[in-house]
């Protein structure tokens, strides 16, 4: 009985450590697809989601390598992940890319996605989406925002800039990345649009009078400075002179400025470099695009004061600002892959310090598709899940409420002021604002 009881006892510790390890062990999942505690308008889209790969050729244009003479000419190639609204259901893909360790040796991961490449795109014509990633980033680490959108009706095209490594901390090595987010963005949103209009290959799809841009960190300068605002003359210096034609006054200036454009969305957008601000004359107020900011309070990189000031000085627009209390910079990838997990290095691309990736990126979603869906799809229905907000999400109330774990949406004003689409215990630690065009 005695050594019955002790294979009984064994067995279950057994048990309990192999639960626990295939636990440990799980498979991430894909970050488009939402957790349970997610506010409304992050849930998938109605699409399958399709995802391919193209690359524009720009001819002529100067090579800003760090070993490269200053006058030398290349055809700068620019890779594309396209995410699409597909016609049927297909495999979850998954993708491998890299980002720069601290050695300056890339890191290779894997991310799971939901896209199934090649697909069939669907029948019909939709607005068309630009997505900006950040310095050293990859279109990869942004498939939370990409195949969310395309599942919701939108063509999202992902350039990879392929900058130097993040760790080459010169005045050589940004030269590049300065100079080319505003020119690339640009070039492949005005390319894009002409395939759109012209039909060709998966662009047949996309609808060139209605383009959004979304920028994150770097590729947050890129878009507002495509959608209208003029570049300091002072970024020449920074650029080995490639800017010059195009800062403000320049010769080339309005070249930069996107056409057909709706919405523009800014996270963490850099608005400075070194001592130089980047924009100058009337700066942020020469946009007038809606404007939807997003940035962490306590980020140290670009600076949450600076980026607040960039919501107050865009005065001829309609804008929004959604801040993450304590939040910091990291607030545009996805969580951490396993094989990033292994030093502070490359854990600190992608995690932040108090809030969960998981909540994060769903609430980033949400509201990145109220805006989108108000201002380049016209859907008026979607304004009250940005309007008449209380500016502090602690602060909502929701009388009758059912009480205790409640999973249901606050319907919003009148009912409630527990901001719209949220549930009525995870609408905290945040604040959202708003100001009209003057």
């Amino acid at each position: 009985m005695r050594f019955r009881t002790r294979l009984t006892t064994l067995a279950s510790v057994i048990l309990a450590a192999t639960t626990a390890g295939a636990f440990a062990q799980e498979a991430p999942k894909p970050a488009a697809r939402p957790g349970i505690d997610s506010p409304e308008l992050s849930k998938l889209g109605t699409y399958p989601v399709g995802v391919a790969d193209v690359e524009f050729v720009q001819p002529g244009q100067a090579d800003l390598r760090v070993d490269a003479p200053n006058a030398s000419r290349i055809d700068r190639r620019v890779p594309l992940k396209i995410w699409y609204p597909a016609a049927t259901t297909g495999h979850g893909i998954s993708y491998r890319t890299a980002l720069s360790g601290e050695t300056g040796v890339d890191v290779p991961f894997e991310v799971p996605g939901i896209a199934t490449a090649g697909s069939t795109a669907a029948k019909g014509r939709f607005p068309l989406v630009v997505l900006a990633h950040g310095y050293g980033n990859t279109p990869e680490v942004l498939s939370w925002l990409g195949e969310n959108l395309a599942s919701k009706g939108y063509v999202v095209v992902t350039p990879a800039f392929r900058d130097p490594p993040i760790s080459l901390r010169t005045a050589a090595a940004r030269a590049g990345p300065i100079a080319r987010r505003p020119l690339d963005i640009a070039f492949v949103t005005g390319e894009a649009q002409r395939r759109a209009r012209a039909g060709e290959g998966i662009f047949a799809s996309a609808d060139a009078a209605r383009t959004a841009l979304i920028g994150y960190s770097m590729g947050g300068y890129g878009v507002l400075t495509a959608a209208g605002a003029p570049l300091n003359p002072a970024l020449a210096d920074m650029t080995r002179g490639v800017l010059a034609p195009y800062a403000a006054g320049g010769p080339k200036a309005a070249e930069l400025k996107v056409t057909g454009l709706k919405a523009v969305v800014a996270l963490s957008p850099a608005n400075r470099f070194g001592d130089a601000p980047i924009w100058s004359g009337d700066g942020l107020a020469a946009i007038t695009t809606p404007t939807l900011y997003i940035v962490g309070g306590q980020d140290h990189v670009v600076g949450y004061p600076a980026v607040r000031a960039l919501f107050d000085q865009e005065s001829n627009a309609q804008r929004y600002l959604l801040t993450f209390k304590e939040a910091g910079h990291s607030i545009g990838l996805i969580g951490a892959p396993p094989a990033m997990r292994h030093s502070f290095w490359d854990l600190d691309w992608f995690e932040d310090a108090v809030w969960r990736k998981d909540r994060l990126l769903p609430i980033e979603t949400h509201f990145i598709t109220a805006f989108l869906d108000r201002y380049v799809k016209d859907d008026m229905a979607k304004g009250a899940y940005l309007d008449g907000l209380v500016v502090d999400s602690d602060t909502g109330t929701w009388p009758g409420a059912p009480a205790g774990r409640y999973t249901g949406y606050s319907p919003g004003a009148p009912a409630a002021t527990v901001w719209k689409g949220f549930q009525p215990s995870r609408a905290t630690g945040m604040l959202f604002e708003a100001k009209p065009a003057q």
